[in-house]
């Protein structure tokens, strides 16, 4: 069953929210809400990756971040830190945070996969080449789908040299991050594939630049954030049919429903298999 993570941006600049929960009360009031809607994990992050975005320091990132992490756990949910900064990460996994949504992978922060390894905490390994102010320049692919999975099973064996336990480590294909929109397409078309590195995949193509462009109107003109959630909610189907472990979204709501879908229409299929086998 295809897990939902609902995002919290504690960020001034997210290109998704514009801010609308940088306030404390309001992140923890959103995340909250996210769990009621459906949300198996909140996912709180401090620090946009919107290409070109500038990085806060370690101080802000850490303001912005811990405080929400530790009201959101104190209140019952499975929390997961978005961060690349290993202090940020143990601060929040130290207030109970569950996982550790890292989107360079490690590679940003060198003592990231020590802590890991010595927390045993779960950790989602992203497929990066660089910080957003300059990532996209580094977008340049023989085989998209290849060279992720390649790359991605790299960090893999470094991460497991370095003492993280395999069963911890969760992939991402870093949809966005580096990639064309037809790099994205082809990634979401190939999940098969990375799915041979034989471990749980978390996709995140919530409410992106792609969607965004698929969705444009006469004018040419990209559709605003706000309504690419029905786009978004097909890439989590299409992600749930493909065996992925978790999506992070925007809106859980249409992601909710679109995967409860999957699972009904998954269900009938095994129980007309069984009925047929029976006969």
């Amino acid at each position: 069953m295809t897990l939902v993570m609902g995002i919290v941006n504690v960020t001034p600049d997210s290109f998704s929210d514009g801010g609308r929960w940088f306030d404390e009360d309001a992140a923890v009031a959103h995340g909250l809400e996210l769990a009621r809607q459906g949300a198996d994990l909140v996912d709180v992050g401090g620090e946009s990756t919107r290409p070109g975005a500038a990085r806060p320091d370690v101080a802000e990132e850490t303001r912005r971040v811990v405080p929400v992490v530790d009201r959101l756990v104190q209140a019952g949910l499975r929390v997961s830190v978005d961060t690349m900064r290993t202090c940020v990460a143990r601060a929040c996994v130290e207030r109970g945070a569950v996982l550790v949504n890292d989107v360079s992978g490690g590679l940003a922060d060198p003592d990231m996969a020590g802590f890991v390894a010595d927390a045993g905490v779960d950790y989602v390994a992203m497929h990066w080449r660089g910080h957003s102010a300059d990532m996209q320049s580094r977008a340049v692919y023989d085989d998209v789908v290849a060279d992720v999975r390649r790359e991605l099973g790299e960090r893999v064996e470094e991460l497991v040299a370095a003492g993280v336990a395999r069963e911890r480590i969760v992939l991402d294909p870093g949809l966005g991050f580096g990639k064309t929109a037809e790099h994205n397409w082809s990634l979401l078309a190939g999940l098969d594939r990375l799915s041979e590195l034989g471990l749980p995949l978390l996709l995140g193509t919530s409410r992106k630049t792609f969607l965004g462009r698929l969705l444009a109107g006469p004018d040419g003109a990209p559709a605003p954030p706000d309504a690419r959630d029905a786009a978004t909610a097909a890439t989590s189907v299409v992600c749930a049919q493909a065996g992925v472990w978790c999506v992070r979204v925007h809106d859980v709501p249409s992601t909710v429903a679109a995967l409860r879908v999957v699972r009904a229409v998954s269900h009938a299929g095994a129980g007309a298999a069984a009925a047929g086998g029976s006969a």
